[in-house]
């Protein structure tokens, strides 16, 4: 790995996302405008107050993930179809210079929109919980770079953008069906609920929830947000290893 390389790739990744605005709308208002709808869905339900707030909570951990995803898998496959990629193998550049950049990049998008989300979500529509929101920020930050580790590895696999997008449901849809978001985890079909247990969704629902139910960071919500960042980093040291140098 370079460091100026790196930093060159980052700094480059950034401006191109600063001159995107329609991209920088999803990373930013997109998560907190869809939790602003799910409330307004539970507003004259019979005891939604109490359901949304539930459910609002496990999507800090939902929302990041899936935004993230599709915004660096599509993004990645933008530079290899435009042929930027090829252009830049000419140069120094290494595969861990490109993937830790890109990741480094995307997950400083990440940051602000845990932030935006965060602050939506206890200031406007009256989500509470029982530790302070700067951990559900750390929480929404690390599954936000899990989101891009999953995004730049399964970029690997797709020659379009379209094919891209086809992995989401592949990747993330399972994930959210078993993370605990529908029916408790525990009330799964015993095969079902051992998958759950495998999966870094359910792991980063869980950590949120320790937040909901106790004033400070329990033992659970660390090794749970542990598990979310050491998958996120194991996935991105792969995800350098695959990475084609070639436009397929």
């Amino acid at each position: 790995m370079n460091a100026r390389t790196y930093a060159a790739t980052v700094r480059r990744v950034l401006e191109q996302l600063a001159a995107d605005r329609r991209t920088l709308g999803l990373i930013m208002i997109v998560p907190a405008a869809l939790l602003t709808l799910l409330y307004f869905v539970y507003h004259d339900y019979p005891h939604g107050a109490q359901l949304f707030n539930r459910i609002a909570v496990a999507m800090m951990a939902i929302l990041p993930m899936l935004v993230m995803f599709l915004v660096t898998s599509v993004a990645m496959l933008r530079e290899r179809s435009l042929g930027t990629l090829e252009r830049l193998w000419t140069t120094p550049l290494h595969r861990a210079d490109l993937l830790l950049g890109y990741a480094t990049a995307f997950t400083a998008t990440a940051a602000g929109q845990s932030l935006v989300l965060c602050a939506v979500a206890a200031w406007c529509l009256g989500v509470e919980i029982g530790a302070s929101w700067g951990w559900v920020v750390l929480a929404a930050l690390v599954v936000g770079f899990l989101g891009v580790a999953l995004g730049l590895f399964v970029s690997a696999f797709a020659r379009t953008e379209f094919q891209a997008v086809q992995f989401f449901p592949v990747v993330i849809g399972p994930q959210i069906f078993l993370c605990g978001l529908l029916v408790a985890r525990d009330q799964l079909p015993r095969a079902l609920e051992l998958c759950s247990n495998v999966l870094p969704m359910s792991w980063a629902v869980d950590a949120v929830g320790e937040l909901s139910t106790n004033t400070e960071p329990t033992a659970a919500f660390a090794a749970g947000l542990g598990l979310v960042a050491g998958v996120g980093v194991a996935i991105l040291a792969v995800a350098a290893l695959t990475v084609p140098r070639r436009v397929r």
